[in-house]
């Protein structure tokens, strides 16, 4: 039977049914409606946030929190994300600048950032990477030092504290996924956490045309709302987020046991302050060391119909979409990373034997190298 990289966490059907009840006696489906307002007061409950922006997913998240900061020329970002975080920038007409990455967790390295620093610089957008946390307090005092926004792209943070603080509570603004793969899911969602109501006003504008009343539209935007049905999913989600991250604990728990031995394949170590919502389990497969490439390991496992994800793969400045456009030389860690990391299945319900199965599979490659 196949294992999959991922699986979406589902309420019971009769909780999420019990749920959109309401919705049928109300006929309101969409445009700020009451599961939209209880989720959006859950979530600044749940975080201990002062402000949150719920939106149709966490990309538009992205995006339209840069467009709301009036951002111009360059933004200091990592080529160690998915395809969104680079979009993100491009799409408001501002250019990356890549950042390498620390060796030991794969966020935005912070002693290489000052460099990169030019009088076209308005921001720098770090990645918290596989729930990794990135150097939060030395990105807040270089942006001090230099008067620059500090916008996170937190999509895999969500159920994360750091030193006591809900992650997505750092920077300027931190932009959430609530996309169905994620630890906690509305279907496709986002959310933005931030500090400065004037922001809050201009995302709400953005997301939702400009409209303040029926007769005033006082600017231009998008549509970017987070539908009725999804809000209630997230209200469902939300009461076994704990439940759920514990399953993923012991899932985690079990692939360190038994891979932590096998020469050649680096895990992450758990970081200090931090506690974690086990979204991933990413390896490193060191060839020199263990004797096969990653893309070996990712083909034994392909055949024994596991299904694992080269994550993050390729580097974003090396997609094709920006060919010639930048220099993958200049993040030499960050592409010996992505050529080498491979995520493996992951998710609340992975049966403690199929756990076994996928450490047995790559143990059996180390025997035979």
């Amino acid at each position: 039977m196949s294992i999959m990289v991922t699986r979406s966490s589902m309420p019971p059907i009769e909780e999420y049914i019990e749920e959109i009840r309401d919705i049928w006696q109300s006929r309101w489906l969409t445009n700020m409606g009451e599961k939209h307002q209880e989720l959006q007061k859950a979530l600044k409950a749940y975080m201990k946030a002062e402000y949150v922006e719920l939106l149709v997913n966490g990309h538009m998240s992205l995006e339209l929190t840069l467009q709301a900061m009036n951002l111009t020329g360059e933004v200091i970002t990592t080529p160690f994300t998915f395809a969104s975080t680079t979009h993100a920038i491009v799409r408001n007409g501002l250019t990356p600048v890549f950042c390498d990455i620390r060796e030991e967790d794969y966020t935005m390295d912070a002693s290489k950032i000052e460099p990169l620093i030019t009088d076209r610089t308005s921001a720098i957008l770090p990645v918290h990477v596989y729930g990794n946390v990135c150097a939060v307090e030395e990105i807040g005092r270089i942006a001090k030092k230099y008067g620059l926004k500090v916008i996170y792209d937190a999509a895999h943070t969500f159920g994360e504290w750091y030193k006591g603080r809900a992650v997505a509570d750092y920077g300027d603004a931190a932009c959430l996924s609530f996309h169905a793969t994620k630890v906690f899911h509305t279907i496709e969602g986002g959310a933005v956490v931030y500090h400065d109501a004037e922001l809050g006003q201009k995302l709400y504008d953005l997301k939702n045309f400009g409209i303040h009343d029926a007769e005033h539209v006082e600017a231009v935007g998008a549509n970017a709302k987070m539908n009725e049905f999804a809000a209630a999913m997230g209200l469902c989600n939300l009461r076994h987020l704990d439940e759920e991250m514990e399953k993923r604990k012991c899932v985690v728990l079990a692939y360190r046991e038994q891979l932590e031995g096998i020469k050649g394949i680096r895990l992450c170590t758990p970081q200090k302050d931090l506690v974690p919502n086990y979204a991933y389990f990413p390896i490193v497969v060191e060839e020199n060391v263990f004797g096969k490439t990653r893309n070996e390991v990712f083909e034994a496992l392909a055949e024994a119909d596991i299904k694992a994800r080269k994550y993050f793969y390729p580097l974003t400045n090396t997609f094709d979409c920006f060919h010639g456009k930048y220099d993958a030389d200049a993040t030499p860690v960050a592409r010996h990373i992505a050529n080498r990391v491979l995520a493996l299945p992951l998710y609340a319900g992975l049966p403690a034997g199929d756990a076994r199965r996928i450490c047995s599979t790559i143990a059996v490659l180390a025997d035979a190298s």
